[in-house]
């Protein structure tokens, strides 16, 4: 039987899991010894992460997309509607960086996550709407690790070795 404190502790987990790889207890996304996001991007330069491929957006416009998704996801949980009047166009703008704004970039979306991180394991009424925000968070992170995964071959994580 599971009970309400579990949801939270399992997203986090979850959340942890794509921004920082598997816990040693085991994984659920990614292949065992991955290093998750966080640390896939760190080992990409400023020039990779500013990289075009096939007219498709570059890793650096992925980053700041998502560390502006959970800008939002904090400014809702700490009571805020941040929804009417979100523009995700243009957290895409953002395509090209330098070595200092690839690490403010990298140091930013660490700090969102981290705070959003904090939020879902405070918060203690999960009705439909935050249950589904929170789920689709981790979903989120996932697709966009993957897709930044395909564009730039020094963020991949390790084969599978079961």
């Amino acid at each position: 039987m599971t009970n309400e404190a579990d949801f939270p502790k399992s997203l986090v987990t979850l959340l942890r899991e794509v921004l920082d790889g598997p816990s040693p207890s085991g994984a659920y996304v990614l292949n065992r010894d991955d290093r998750g996001l966080l640390r896939s991007l760190d080992a990409l330069s400023a020039a990779a992460a500013s990289a075009h491929q096939d007219g498709r957006p570059s890793v650096a416009a992925h980053v700041e997309h998502l560390r502006y998704g959970l800008e939002l996801l904090n400014r809702w949980a700490r009571g805020a509607d941040p929804w009417s009047t979100a523009s995700y166009s243009s957290s895409w703008l953002r395509d090209r960086v330098n070595d200092e704004q690839w690490k403010t970039l990298r140091d930013a979306l660490r700090h969102e996550a981290s705070n959003w991180i904090a939020a879902v394991q405070q918060r203690s009424d999960w009705n439909e709407q935050a249950l589904t925000e929170a789920l689709a968070s981790a979903v989120h992170l996932a697709y966009h690790l993957g897709a930044i995964r395909q564009m730039a071959p020094a963020t991949r994580g390790p084969r599978a070795n079961d």
